[in-house]
């Protein structure tokens, strides 16, 4: 842990990284209209006056300028990461420098130093928490309970981290109101399909160098995630495979014209394989044991659980490191399988994540809702809420003014037509 000169708790990897990390909050920031739109009303208006705020977020440019619009609609704001992998290190040395944001992570960090940077993030005692995959919520729900009053509601941002919470919650143990901003539809009808699906790709390039063009790309999950990730792979000339446990996605997915088949088959044919599931255990010894030599397996779900690397790991008589983000395991009958990235999020541990200009629509939803928490908190109950559809609509609105789109609008004949039941041929 340290401090700057001016007295702002933080660990990070070093201010050295700071200017580049300034130039990239500013070239991300030019792409977040909505963003920047919003920002101007919280400066003028002040409606996060006083409020404390925890976030557990990626710690990207995107980022950055979400807590920097926070931190001017008048929130203290104190970020720290939600993935040991994710951090962008130039960045986090900025938002401290060049913001005055406490920032508490560092890219390749321990376990026990992520939890570190969680419980120092909590000794903010927040008034609002954001989130992304509830660790925040869940430690501050068990090894940090001292802090939960005065906690007045929170932010959740990703599939996996609602899914957390709604079991929370449905188990009665939830302490505060939460709204789900993954549920909003400009967030994962978006962020979700086309920032996953053109970020995961980057991630698997970058880390491998491979021609995915003509490559058996097998994808572990149909949801958004999935389906973004299926028409990015798709583009590129690959082949791809869908797995699913659902059988109405996995229709959706024949229907979109993809094969799909089970894991146990998919294992022995593919090339490339990528979990999008949300789920533990999606890849198994049983898929590694039948895999092509070379095969590449990476993750784009929150958590690293999705394959089983303690399994990888016994099945292996070595590992070595043969490029950045790229581990090699030997197998004992002399394949070897490339695992990218530690198992964690593909996108983030070896690219950048989601382009801003998708990111801005998620951070929109996210710094609205902060704002409707502030002021609603009271009426609501200790639940996860979906983002109100008035929010959710204006970030649709202000996206499409700042990309120069105009649409119709109802005429009054029209909206009575539709209000109405007994007009009909």
């Amino acid at each position: 842990m340290s401090t700057t000169s001016t007295q702002i708790q933080c660990d990070v990897r070093g201010m050295e990284f700071a200017d580049l990390g300034r130039k990239r909050i500013e070239w991300a920031n030019q792409s977040m209209k909505v963003l920047q739109i919003i920002r101007k009303e919280f400066i003028k208006n002040q409606p996060l006056k006083g409020t404390r705020i925890s976030a557990c977020l990626h710690v990207t440019a995107e980022t950055a300028n979400l807590a920097v619009c926070l931190r001017d609609g008048g929130a203290e704001v104190v970020l720290c990461a939600s993935n040991p992998l994710s951090t962008q290190d130039d960045v986090a040395a900025s938002l401290v420098r060049d913001h005055g944001i406490s920032v508490f992570a560092i890219k390749g960090e321990d376990n026990n130093t992520y939890y570190n940077h969680i419980l120092a993030a909590l000794d903010h005692r927040p008034h609002i928490t954001m989130d992304d995959g509830a660790d925040l919520v869940s430690t501050l729900h068990t090894r940090r309970r001292d802090a939960l009053p005065g906690v007045i509601g929170g932010t959740e941002e990703t599939t996996t981290g609602v899914i957390r919470l709604r079991a929370m919650s449905k188990e009665g143990v939830l302490e505060y109101p939460i709204v789900a901003v993954n549920d909003a539809d400009t967030k994962h009808l978006f962020d979700n399909r086309y920032g996953t699906g053109q970020s995961t790709i980057d991630g698997i390039i970058r880390a491998t160098n491979f021609l995915l063009a003509g490559a058996k790309f097998v994808i572990a999950g149909y949801g958004w995630c999935g389906r973004g990730l299926a028409s990015r792979a798709r583009g590129t000339g690959a082949e791809v495979i869908i797995t699913e446990v659902d059988p109405t996605k996995a229709l959706e997915a024949v229907m979109d014209g993809f094969r799909v088949m089970s894991m146990a088959e998919a294992a022995r044919i593919g090339d490339v394989f990528c979990t999008v599931t949300g789920n533990k255990s999606v890849i198994t010894k049983e898929h590694f044991e039948v895999m092509k030599d070379g095969a590449i397996v990476a993750n784009s779900g929150h958590f690293n659980v999705e394959i089983d690397i303690p399994a990888l790991e016994k099945m292996s008589s070595s590992r070595r490191t043969t490029r950045n983000f790229v581990d090699e395991y030997s197998l004992r009958d002399g394949r070897k399988i490339n695992l990218l990235g530690e198992g964690r999020l593909i996108n983030l541990a070896a690219a950048e994540g989601h382009p801003p200009s998708v990111m801005d629509m998620s951070f929109a939803d996210q710094a609205l809702s902060v704002e409707y928490m502030v002021k609603n908190h009271a009426q609501l109950e200790k639940i996860v809420y979906r983002v109100p559809e008035e929010l959710d609509r204006r970030v649709a609105r202000l996206k499409l003014e700042s990309m120069g789109v105009k649409i119709d609008r109802l005429t009054p004949e029209q909206e009575e037509y539709l209000a109405g039941w007994s007009e009909g041929t």
